[in-house]
Parts: structure tokens; C-alpha cells; sequence
């Protein structure tokens, strides 16, 4: 059964729920996105995503008023697929509209766009057969899109998304838990060492571009956990 972890900016916390892959994902109005259609094409049985993008989904369907097919939406880091630090690997992706006709994907892109609910809204030149959106948080460490710094104390879907790539990569450190202890900083300043860094200890712009690069698409190796 799924392991579903969603970070919940209220409170702080990574809540854990378990549900089949038919039921609704924790706190969707209606069965408007089950956990299936969440995970999509990625084998893994845990996912994570934000709440907040689950607000925004909420207000974008509702706002939209009829069904939204979700092609895309989860992937873990290993099993590739997308760029090196897409959000797609972070839980705050959808790709949509696979199903409709040009012009209806011309029709959805232009309200994700009015809604004001996404950070971004890929253009169509981009993605042609569907329409990509994605929600992010913090400043980006490289200052490009990607990823945001993270050390001690940072919590969610881009600690996962941490913790997924130095596991995928032989790194241990405390598990895959979405918090950044001391236990994950020992393990991206192991990681740093290796690969001749800085070992600071916290994930700057080279780490995530050097770790990303080296997870992304790498496989099931020893170390996964699926």
C-alpha cells in the first residue's frame, strides 16, 4: 500500500498516511486526483508532495469545473525521466490536459496562467501535448528554477528529494524521512568529501547540481527504498 508524505506548512510536520492506490490523495476535494493518478508512470510506493499544492489543485479544478486528466505528476529521482532538479521529483508537478484537444490544452494553459495559483506555467513551445504546472518554494540556490539551499532544520518535499538522491547513491544517512538532522548533514558532508566540495555540511548550489546530476535516472540501486 502507498506511503503518502505530505509537508504541511501549518504545522512544521511531514504527515504520513497509507491509502490504495484508487483513494483520493490526503486533503483533495472529492476524487478529483487519486493517489494512482499522483504517482502516474513511477513504480514507487512512497511519494510526497506539499499541501499547498494540493490547495492549489483543489481551487484550479473546482475554478476549472470539469475533469483534468493528469498524465504526469510524481517520479522519484532515480528513476529519471524529466531534468536534473525538477519539480516533478519533488511532488510539486502536474503535467495536465493530455487528453484534450490543442486547443482545450490552449484553453487550460491560459487559465493556469489567470489563476495565479502555480509559480510556473511552462510555455507551449515547451510541452506542446500538455500543459505543465508546478508550484515552488524558497529562493533557488543556483538562482535558475531548481532547488533551494537546505541545511539543518529544513523540512519537506526538497529534503525528501535530499535524502532520495544520497540514498540512491550509496550515502546513508537517517532515512527518508523529509527532515534535515544531524544524521543528513553527516551525509552530505560525506557526499561533499567524495566529490572533492566544500564539506560544509549544507546543500549549496554545486552539491545539488553535482548530486542531481550523478541520482538523476541512476536506477534501483542497493540503497533505494521503494
Amino acid at each position: 500500500m502507498p506511503i503518502v508524505y505530505i509537508f504541511n506548512p501549518d504545522t512544521g510536520l511531514n504527515e504520513r498516511y497509507e491509502r490504495n492506490t484508487w483513494d483520493p490523495m490526503p486533503y483533495v476535494q472529492g476524487r478529483t486526483m487519486t493517489v494512482g493518478e499522483f504517482r502516474g508512470s513511477s513504480i514507487s510506493n512512497i511519494l510526497w508532495t506539499d499541501r499547498r499544492i494540493i490547495d492549489s489543485w483543489n481551487a484550479f479544478r473546482a475554478g476549472w469545473g470539469r475533469p483534468i486528466f493528469i498524465g504526469y505528476a510524481f517520479k522519484r529521482i532515480w528513476e529519471g525521466g524529466h531534468t536534473g532538479q525538477s519539480q516533478h521529483y519533488s511532488g510539486t508537478a502536474l503535467d495536465l490536459g493530455h487528453t484534450l484537444t490543442d486547443q482545450g490544452r490552449a484553453e487550460l494553459r491560459q487559465y493556469a496562467i489567470d489563476s495565479g495559483l502555480w509559480s510556473y506555467i511552462e510555455p507551449a513551445s515547451l510541452t506542446p501535448r500538455w500543459v505543465h504546472v508546478d508550484r515552488r518554494f524558497g529562493s533557488p540556490a543556483c538562482g535558475t528554477g531548481g532547488y533551494p539551499a537546505l541545511g539543518v532544520g529544513s523540512r519537506g518535499v526538497y529534503v525528501f528529494t535530499l535524502q532520495d538522491a544520497l540514498m540512491a547513491l550509496g550515502i546513508m544517512g537517517s532515512g527518508l524521512d523529509g527532515y534535515f538532522g544531524f544524521g543528513t548533514q553527516r551525509a552530505v558532508a560525506n557526499y561533499q568529501l567524495q566529490q572533492g566540495l566544500p564539506a560544509t555540511g549544507g546543500v549549496d548550489c554545486n552539491t545539488w547540481l553535482r548530486l542531481t546530476a550523478q541520482a538523476r535516472g541512476v536506477g534501483i540501486t542497493p540503497t533505494v527504498l521503494i
